[in-house]
């Protein structure tokens, strides 16, 4: 049975201060669970109904079954699912030389947390080294951003920094810095670097004009609709998957 301090502990993970206070964060759903613990992140607690135990439970994690009622008081899901986890945030670092010698993206002030995690899903799937979040970056272990992000948030080596500083200090370096522009050249008909930052803006501003003055290499995704009437721009995480896809396609 979970105490009412357990309750307010794990309840209370739902907000960013307390996450970076204790340093955890909470995932939720068999699936993603799951994931999490193939991953080797360092899980903490698993708390479960008893309708579903989640496979493969390590025997170092501490687990406890639970009430329905009392995962209801826990999750931050109108229909709660039968597992929850809690599980340590994790510590990446890095170097400006690793950076510049490796292909990364950089988020500038993404603000929606299903953007992020489909971003984190697509880092992972196309083996980007690192994912750099500006300090204004929706928290990328918020519920909503670990959830859209199906367990990719374990494998990639996310980083919250002051990006202006970073960027600028990589382009004084030589480094590619790519953004995407609608003055930009078509990334179809560009050369593409197996290394560098590629950024991506916020959903309603694109990148910042203190981040645009950093960027050397100026792409635009063109669009192949037919007469003038198509929609306004693409969504950052669709634009996102189009870049990925078209910067491995040329390392093949």
């Amino acid at each position: 049975m979970l105490s009412k301090n357990a309750i307010k502990r794990i309840a209370a993970l739902r907000t960013k201060k307390h996450r970076k206070e204790t340093n955890q964060f909470i995932a939720e759903g068999q699936k993603l669970v799951e994931d999490l613990l193939l991953s080797g992140i360092n899980i903490k607690n698993i708390y479960h109904t008893a309708a579903l135990a989640p496979l493969g439970l390590s025997k170092c994690v501490d687990v406890e079954i639970i009430t329905e009622q009392e995962m209801k008081k826990i999750s931050g899901l109108t229909t709660p699912t039968p597992v929850l986890a809690i599980a340590d945030i994790p510590q990446h670092s890095y170097n400006e030389t690793e950076l510049s010698q490796s292909l990364s993206i950089a988020l500038d002030d993404i603000q929606d947390p299903g953007n992020l995690g489909t971003i984190i899903r697509l880092a992972d799937w196309f083996g980007f080294d690192f994912l750099l979040c500006s300090k204004g970056t929706v928290d990328a272990y918020s519920p909503k951003v670990v959830q859209a992000s199906m367990g990719a948030v374990a494998r990639v080596k996310i980083v919250e920094v002051d990006l202006p500083q970073l960027i600028g200090n990589l382009a004084q370096k030589g480094v590619p810095i790519y953004g995407t522009f609608l003055n930009g050249t078509d990334i179809y008909n560009e050369s593409l670097t197996q290394n560098g930052i590629v950024i991506m803006g916020n959903e309603g501003n694109g990148i910042s004009n203190e981040i645009e003055m950093l960027v050397n290499k100026k792409l635009y995704i063109p669009t192949f609709a037919k007469g003038d009437l198509t929609s306004e721009s693409l969504n950052v995480a669709m634009a996102t998957a189009i870049i990925c896809s078209e910067f491995r396609r040329r390392k093949v």
